[in-house]
């Protein structure tokens, strides 16, 4: 009797921003490691998750949302995902069902021109579409590029994450594993907690906060009883008015934010959490390179 053999290989989630991209790594992992919100552009940098399966691994790259982009810091962003699709085994091309194919035309074209690797078509937001317009939705996509499979998915519920995974498994060459089957991310953890702060001032702030938010962790340091973690973080804003509403009436809208992004951290953390938050100006950072470089865009 044969050995079976070991799956293992890297596969990008690409597609428009807000399409559900890093909702859907979060359902693969079962594990919250990457910040979702309702607005567009919440990823900001290529993130790994790693998915460990009885017979292979999956190394999944959840990328930004591809758009047309006008300032610094979104051409960044558009460009980091087109070079995330770069050297990878699969990619997948998620849309949401609600959306037009003939809108996702020119985008699916321009991100995918020239790739020679296998690529899947997912369609998000199954439960919100009767049966019959999804399958006319994957006969139409069908048309439009030659995808090796069509996928209905449900991001939120996990409706169809299970039957993804292992079809995308069966794509994937043969070959060792790439990292030890005990971690989630290849992510730093103050990277990991940054990201868990900024995705509190994209919840409670007004809309047009976060777009102009950079967090940094200053310090993260384990007490020496080993009973509590200190972290010590910046949120960086564009301009004075900005600061007043983050740190909001009496510092309410602060200490708010730190509420909910030290409970979360905790939890990823597996330990308790001292959580001291401040805010700086630093003008005009997504248009400044260096600035851009120092936040690591």
């Amino acid at each position: 009797m044969t050995e079976q053999q070991f799956h293992s290989g890297f596969v990008a989630i690409a597609g428009r921003p807000n399409v559900g991209k890093s909702t859907l790594l979060n359902a693969i992992l079962g594990e919250k490691i990457v910040i979702t919100s309702d607005k567009p552009q919440t990823t900001r940098n290529r993130i790994q998750g790693i998915h460990n399966l009885p017979g292979g691994q999956i190394i999944f790259i959840d990328t930004p949302g591809v758009h047309r982009a006008k300032s610094r810091l979104n051409r960044s962003l558009v460009d980091t995902a087109k070079e995330a699709i770069k050297g990878v085994d699969v990619i997948l091309f998620l849309v949401e069902a609600t959306s037009s194919p003939a809108a996702e035309s020119e985008m699916m074209t321009e991100l995918l021109s020239g790739v020679t690797v296998p690529v899947f078509l997912l369609i998000n937001k199954v439960d919100l579409v009767e049966k019959s317009r999804l399958l006319q939705l994957m006969e139409r996509y069908s048309t439009l590029y030659p995808f090796r499979e069509i996928v209905p998915v449900s991001a939120l519920s996990g409706d169809g994450v299970e039957r993804l995974v292992n079809l995308v498994c069966s794509f994937l060459p043969a070959g060792p594993a790439y990292f030890p089957d005990d971690i989630l991310t290849d992510l730093p953890e103050r990277f990991v907690v940054a990201e868990m702060i900024r995705e509190k001032v994209f919840r409670l702030t007004r809309d047009e906060i976060p777009y102009s938010v950079a967090v940094q962790v200053e310090s993260f340091t384990e007490r020496p009883d080993g009973g509590v973690i200190a972290i010590a973080a910046v949120i960086f804003v564009e301009r004075d008015s900005q600061k007043g509403i983050i740190i909001g009436q009496r510092g309410a809208m602060l200490k708010r934010i730190g509420t909910a992004a030290r409970l979360e951290i905790e939890r990823f953390l597996a330990q308790k959490v001292f959580l001291e938050l401040f805010v700086k100006v630093s003008r005009d950072w997504s248009d400044n390179p260096q600035k851009l470089k120092e936040f690591g865009y």
